[in-house]
């Protein structure tokens, strides 16, 4: 602990604060704090690999007691009980000391803790394998102000602080908590928070009300953006006029033709910048906040070395103290979203495996993109390399990190910041409309930054996906990626003008495919029925790894050339749920019945060998087309990038899309 009288002379200031899960939120409060004792991940002394694998899939806790809800005071403060202990090596409370002492020139931080009554304070700290060191242990009485200087030198590549108390036999409080710098603060610029928005209005409301209620999470928030892109306006709804009373001349709202996430959080950006803010910050609307990652955010961003991206992470809507992801790359080679370290998963859940006992947690993830659910972009990065890509709702934020990597600019993605979003469990856009624009985003993408040739696996990945798509009886899917690649190979010059009218297109084509056409009541079918039973009655089963390619060329050729049985037509012959629709599964049908991700309907899948021997042969065109005119194709779309992410080019855009502010 420091000594009182040394700091006379001293200033310090606030990097991160200790805070408590809001009222409404308490089913996240494992994320927050958590009970039991304090032990981390136990490696073998002999070679420093953890023992019986650490925890990394979440099988247990090691919370011991139960996590007392009630006893949060505030968003500040919490009481713990006589004879227990709280840690806050959490999620949202542990300091992550490895990206401070990474992307900024912070090299020691003071932990603040004010304690009322009888107890103890002890702090902690672990390394890039999970292993837990204790740090300092002070007993405190009374009305106290504890203080400890800690260095970040030993977290090269990894590693947290975080501080735990204990009671003593009467009842302890926490009253407040900060993790401090020495120094006066930076000057932290302000922030333009813009939220775009497409018919979720009650979202994006909540979200409003939220801001409006932490005051001190939007100090710096010079405007609050609101480009709604919908029919279903936020400005209509009951609350709304409340709320704008309260954010008064914060918040702005833009009413714009739907021109995607891309022409929505392209618009954020151009206003950032153009009404002279220091930062864009890019949330989506179907998200829930923690208002204090925005000052967090903002506190690292302004300490970074140079100009950086700063994003936050997301985690699972409906299962609050499930981690979706925490930092991604892109896979050069089959230029694809992927996890920076194996160890990583998906999912993850802090009710089961806290952050103490899982080690891949503390390792220092580094990021090409951070997702724009929350994404922190200097407007110094925007003058320079641009707006976003006008690729319409997917590979946006992933092409703008890879952009502004290959200018010097890094992306981190923050620990301790994050919003609650719909995971992608709960959808399914590889199939559908979105197909389009996965197929063709992501061809556009790695044109402009795939560092091989002709673009690693992209083109055989693709027309693998057109068979499975296809022998899936998803014609309607399919159709959509011969679209994406006519498109691609038309060029980047009409990516702006189709902005606002492809997705019209896809779906005026989507009527013509039954595989599209959703109902909601499944007694709105035939009832399904085999007209043979499944051989032996085993049922359907994955070709293994060795019969794979005899297998598919066998499927293939029954799905180009044999009769559809003429029941199918009238009848399904099953109704398939989501999780069992498999390319390998439904290829054995001639028509089932197929639920969506959703749950909220189902589509009859009809095998028709005419369209599949078309798309097929189409799509193979198409793909050996892209192949042959990669180089030039790579070059045309390069040459063009700094025109279509330009000021000048959007604006042109917004200008023919955009009604009057509100």
């Amino acid at each position: 602990m420091s000594d009182d009288a040394q700091d006379r002379d001293r200033t310090w200031h606030i990097l991160q604060r200790v805070v408590l899960p809001q009222q409404s939120q308490m089913d996240t409060a494992a994320l927050y704090m958590d009970t039991g004792s304090a032990f981390g991940s136990q490696l073998n002394t002999t070679d420093g690999s953890a023992v019986g694998g650490g925890s990394t899939t979440g099988a247990a806790s090691d919370s011991t007691t139960e996590l007392h809800v009630e006893d949060v005071r505030s968003r500040r403060s919490t009481s713990v009980r006589p004879g227990e202990r709280v840690s806050f090596g959490s999620y949202f409370n542990a300091f992550p000391a490895s990206y401070w002492r990474r992307w900024t020139n912070v090299r020691a931080v003071r932990l603040q803790v004010r304690t009322e009554g009888s107890g103890v304070v002890s702090v902690y700290k672990s390394n890039a394998r999970g292993a837990l060191q204790h740090v300092e242990t002070s007993r405190v009485e009374g009305s106290t102000k504890s203080t400890f200087d800690l260095s970040l030198q030993p977290f090269g590549d990894g590693g947290w602080y975080w501080f735990d108390l204990v009671a003593g036999s009467d009842s302890f409080v926490l009253s407040e908590a900060d993790w401090l710098a020495e120094g006066a603060a930076p000057e932290r610029g302000s922030i333009t928070l813009e939220i775009t928005t497409l018919n979720k209005p009650d979202f994006c409301l909540n979200n409003l009300q939220i801001l409006a209620g932490n005051p001190s999470a939007i100090e710096d928030v010079h405007q609050i953006l609101i480009v709604d892109q919908g029919t279903q306006k936020v400005a209509d709804q009951p609350g709304f006029d409340a709320v704008k009373e309260q954010l008064g001349q914060k918040l702005r709202i833009i009413d714009q033709d739907n021109l995607g996430g891309s022409g929505g959080f392209a618009r954020g950006m151009y206003e950032a910048v153009e009404n002279g803010s220091d930062f864009a910050l890019l949330l989506d609307d179907d998200v829930v906040m923690e208002p204090e990652s925005i000052p967090r955010l903002l506190s690292f961003a302004t300490h970074c070395k140079s100009p950086t991206i700063v994003g936050g992470h997301m985690f699972d809507l409906y299962n609050r103290t499930v981690l979706h992801t925490f930092g991604e790359i892109v896979n050069p080679y089959r230029f694809q979203p992927d996890q920076p370290v194996a160890e990583q998963v998906l999912g993850h859940d802090f009710a089961r495996a806290n952050l103490r006992r899982t080690p891949w947690l503390h390792r220092r993830i580094d990021v090409d993109y951070n997702g724009w659910w929350m994404c922190l972009i200097p407007t110094t990065v925007i003058r320079e390399i641009g707006l976003s890509l006008p690729i319409f709702i997917k590979w946006d934020d992933a092409e703008y990190g890879l952009r502004a990597k290959k200018a010097g600019y890094p992306t981190v993605s923050m620990p301790g910041a994050a919003v609650w979003h719909v995971s992608w469990i709960d959808k399914d856009d590889m199939v559908g409309w979105q197909a389009y624009f996965h197929t063709r985003n992501r061809m556009v993408a790695a044109l402009l930054h795939s560092p091989y040739e002709r673009g690693g696996r992209v083109v055989r990945e693709s027309g693998y996906s057109d068979i499975k798509h296809l022998v899936s009886m998803q014609y309607h899917t399919a159709r959509g990626r011969v679209m994406a690649m006519r498109d691609v190979l038309k060029g980047p010059d009409q990516l702006h003008s189709i902005l606002s009218t492809k997705l019209p297109e896809i779906r005026t084509m989507a009527k013509g495919y039954s595989d599209a056409q959703f109902e909601s009541d499944p007694d709105t079918f035939p009832t399904p029925k085999m007209d043979k039973p499944p051989r032996h009655g085993q049922g359907f089963r994955a070709p293994s790894y060795t019969t794979l390619v005899p297998w598919a060329m066998k499927t293939i050729a029954r799905q180009l050339s044999s009769p559809v049985a003429p029941s199918s037509q009238d009848r399904p012959q099953a109704f398939i749920a989501h999780q069992d629709n498999k390319w390998w599964r439904m290829s054995q049908y001639d028509s089932a019945i197929v639920s969506n991700a959703e749950g909220t309907g189902a589509s009859w899948y009809r095998r028709d060998p005419r369209e599949m021997r078309a798309l097929l042969a189409e799509a193979a065109r198409l793909n050996a087309e892209i192949l042959r005119r990669w180089p030039t194709l790579r070059e045309q779309y390069r040459a063009a990038l700094e025109d279509i992410t330009s000021f000048d080019s959007w604006r042109k855009t917004f200008e023919s899309h955009s009604a009057k502010d509100q």
